[in-house]
């Protein structure tokens, strides 16, 4: 099995950039430039990833799916969030029905 702990090493990293100086590092450039240039971000590697799976292209899912991750854990720590916060919400997830999780959440 591949280490997952690689997602918990690149978090620390992202929140040891948040006091970088924005000209020495990309995240730090992000931090800088806020939520709307993060969230701008994910929303591209989304749509990369998206046109990757439309695509058909296995090697070039994964290469974009890393970039969504990437840049969703960088959202995650600007408001001071982690990868445990979403794996402690997949955990409450799991083995509930999906119909029924998004009920208990309002929606239809």
């Amino acid at each position: 099995m591949i280490d997952c702990h690689v997602l918990y090493r690149v978090a620390e990293t992202l929140k040891e950039r948040k006091g970088a100086d924005p000209e020495s590092s990309y995240v730090a450039s992000l931090y800088a430039k806020g939520t709307d240039a993060i969230c701008k971000k994910v929303a591209e590697e989304a749509a990369e990833t998206i046109m990757a799976a439309k695509d058909g292209d296995r090697l070039h899912i994964v290469r974009e799916t890393a970039d969504l991750w990437f840049h969703s854990l960088i959202l995650l720590a600007h408001f001071g969030l982690g990868p445990d916060d979403v794996l402690a919400e997949m955990r409450r997830r799991e083995g509930i029905s999906g119909i029924d999780e998004k009920m208990s959440r309002g929606g239809a």
